[in-house]
């Protein structure tokens, strides 16, 4: 019963490698970028909401601290990103593929 289990065990670790290697060759690019999209949508919009901060008064304040609790929880995160010190390398890396 032990020799039957480890063949199980054994084909179900191909299987999820498989299933890993046709993730990466179709559908890895396509999920990199959405996640990139999204990044870029999200840091517009707190642009637009907070950007007062930053002295860009583009969204009247009231409608601002309407949607204040829903951005609360990333406020520092967007504002650790939008302060961090940029490198030719990363302005590189942020573009999409040349080809």
């Amino acid at each position: 019963m032990s020799r039957l289990s480890n063949l199980m065990a054994t084909l179900r670790r191909w299987a999820r490698a498989a299933a890993d290697v046709w993730y990466g060759m179709t559908a890895y690019g396509f999920w990199i970028s959405l996640r990139r999209e999204r990044t870029y949508v999200e840091r517009m919009f707190m642009l637009l909401l907070v950007g007062d901060l930053l002295g860009l008064p583009i969204l009247s304040p009231y409608y601002s601290l309407r949607l204040l609790p829903y951005i609360l929880p990333s406020i520092h995160r967007w504002q650790v990103e939008m302060l961090r010190e940029r490198d030719i390398v990363d302005l590189l890396g942020e573009g999409d593929s040349l080809g």
